[in-house]
């Protein structure tokens, strides 16, 4: 055998083989009509399945979506008895929180004679806020015991601002 003289692996032509094809025109249609013909999009095309050992349709190539162990008449996830870790149960920290809003509030309105409701409202609401964290079912008896504090001292003050109001409209001040 000869070695080829070519570095990069080019035979030399044979002289008895037939001319190669002539290159494919870059400008005419992918769809097979020759130039100048319009494309028709109603012709039939030819099948790009044609020739392959093992032809696949366009449709779902995994086949149906596997049935549910349990279909909900309603939509939605299934769920399972004893799925999953367990819902915490929260405390009841909202009565301590709204009585330490209120009871501080209370004391600056009190020159807008919304110190006595508000002060009243925090004494509620942090007498109710301190017996549900005495039962273990909230963990904020200190906001409370402050809401109901501070509830306190705006009611006291809302009822001396308004009696030194009312003594002023008696007397005429």
């Amino acid at each position: 055998m000869q070695p080829n003289p070519d570095p990069y692996g080019q035979h030399p032509s044979d002289p008895t083989a037939p001319p190669p094809p002539p290159p494919a025109d870059p400008y005419a249609s992918p769809y097979g009509s020759g130039p100048g013909q319009p494309y028709d999009p109603y012709a039939p095309q030819p099948d790009p399945y044609a020739g392959q050992p093992y032809p696949t349709p366009p449709g779902q190539p995994y086949g149906p979506p596997p049935a549910q162990p349990y279909q909900d008449p309603y939509g939605g996830t299934p769920m399972y008895p004893n799925a999953g870790p367990p819902f915490p149960q929260g405390q009841q920290n909202t009565l301590g929180l709204v009585a330490m809003i209120l009871g501080i509030a209370s004391v600056p309105l009190v020159c807008c004679h919304l110190g006595l409701p508000l002060g009243v409202a925090a004494v509620v609401t942090g007498w109710l806020g301190k017996q549900k964290a005495d039962q273990g079912l909230a963990g904020n008896g200190g906001q409370a015991l402050a809401g109901l504090v501070c509830g306190a001292i705006g009611a006291v003050l809302g009822l001396g601002w308004g009696g030194l109001a009312l003594v002023r409209f008696v007397f005429g001040g």
